[in-house]
């Protein structure tokens, strides 16, 4: 199949009214294909654009929409909070481990997808760096491929690689990747919890840890850690150090022994580089990373997720605020029940006591529309900067007692008042 090189208006002309639109996310989100895109809106009407993760402000805003646009969220993050809760978007609560499945069994058939990819090499081969997640399964179900072609978008090794050949119209672009720092987001409070993780962690585990503050914390206590591994369906900067000092050697993981398993990655230009052409990090297509059985097969895994809020019984909301939906199911699932299946893993919940406004996190009751994530059959530890709970094993009081005792204590005695309420002293 013959492609040819086209300024962005010219490719985006391929969309039609009435079509669904991939778009590839994370650091790799497209911006100049949507920016073109986004200029069709007087022309074309009822065009879905479908993603998970997405970077970049004010994109996907009301005034770039217009009512021509709708947002069908796989999910949801900052940038399309707004018109995921609104008329002109919704989401889709779906494992990310099988977001493929609905582009091969044409749930969701892709008419278009929109990626960004690095320049191809003397073979004709492009990669999909940062980000290869669900975007394989993505293109090798549209009808037709637009690649947004990036001389900064590194060369990565996995399943990312994708011949000119399979895409219909490039647009050649030179501009850096979106870029987040999460290690400036660590505080003291994710510091403690940090080091209540590193506690759980033993010598050759293999870690998910996504990213975020917590996570980054986690990782810059395992200074005196040995063996660890690596597989997850992300990760930041704060592996980059582990690598480098040898703590991250993949010596005991079973599978893909000696390599990063990963689907995306988000950070730096640091981390973009660290990836560039590393044959240590191989990028797989997520319905593979985030298969249970695939986790379940390394030894001690151990993977940290967060939480908005958790009930007294470890009922995990970590999706929505109420009937605001924030994010959205993602890996949380697949990887809480394979590190629970794997020999010595250890599923963790790590989160803040409370919330910024000061409102305490372990509640009675989850809010009305909240969503169950995780639920609180598969919930074992939950870490908080108060301490550590283990609840796989406990009823509903012995649950609601651990989670008081590392409950802020300022919220301690009105839940102390509600435990007994509902159980009885």
């Amino acid at each position: 199949m013959e492609f040819s090189n086209q300024t962005a208006d010219s490719a985006l002309q391929n969309v039609q009214c009435g079509n669904r639109i991939f778009v590839q996310g994370s650091a790799a989100t497209p911006t100049v294909l949507l920016n073109a895109l986004f200029k069709r809106k007087e022309e074309i009407n009822n065009v879905e654009l479908v993603s998970i993760t997405t970077l970049g402000d004010n994109i996907f805003n009301q005034e770039a929409l217009g009512n021509s646009f709708f947002v069908n969220s796989l999910f949801v993050s900052k940038n399309v909070r707004d018109a995921v809760n609104s008329e002109h978007g919704d989401y889709v609560p779906v494992f990310l481990s099988e977001i493929h499945l609905l582009f091969q069994k044409n749930i969701l058939p892709i008419d278009v997808a929109l990626i960004h990819v690095s320049p191809p090499d003397k073979h004709g081969f492009c990669s999909l760096g940062t980000s290869v997640d669900v975007s394989r399964s993505a293109i090798k179900n549209a009808k037709h491929v637009i690649a947004q072609v990036n001389t900064q978008m590194p060369r990565t090794h996995g399943d990312g690689i994708i011949h000119t050949s399979e895409i219909n119209s490039i647009v050649e672009v030179n501009e850096p990747l979106f870029e987040v720092n999460y290690q400036n987001k660590i505080d003291e409070t994710s510091l403690i919890i940090g080091k209540y993780c590193a506690e759980l962690i033993e010598d050759g585990s293999t870690l998910q840890m996504g990213i975020g503050a917590i996570p980054d914390s986690v990782l810059s206590c395992l200074q005196n850690h040995k063996d660890l591994g690596v597989h997850t369906e992300m990760f930041s900067d704060g592996v980059i150090d582990l690598v480098e000092k040898g703590i991250i050697n993949n010596k005991y993981k079973v599978k893909h022994r000696g390599k990063i398993i990963t689907g995306f990655v988000i950070g730096t230009k640091k981390l973009y580089d660290f990836v560039d052409d590393n044959p240590q990090v191989a990028f797989l297509d997520i319905s593979y990373v985030n298969d249970t059985n695939v986790i379940r097969a390394n030894p001690k895994v151990v993977a940290i997720n967060s939480a908005i809020e958790i009930d007294i019984t470890g009922q995990v909301c970590s999706d929505s605020i109420g009937t605001y939906q924030y994010s959205g199911v993602g890996g949380q699932m697949d990887f809480i029940r394979g590190a629970a299946l794997s020999e010595g893993g250890k599923p963790i919940i790590a989160l803040k006591s409370t919330t910024k406004e000061g409102y305490s996190k372990i509640v009675p009751f989850l809010k009305e529309g909240a969503g169950v994530v995780t639920t609180r059959a598969h919930v074992h530890y939950v870490v908080i900067e108060y301490g550590v709970a283990y609840l796989f094993g406990k009823n509903l009081r012995q649950r609601a007692m651990a989670l008081l005792n590392i409950a802020h204590p300022i919220h301690r005695e009105w839940l102390e008042k509600e435990i007994i309420k509902r159980f009885g002293k």
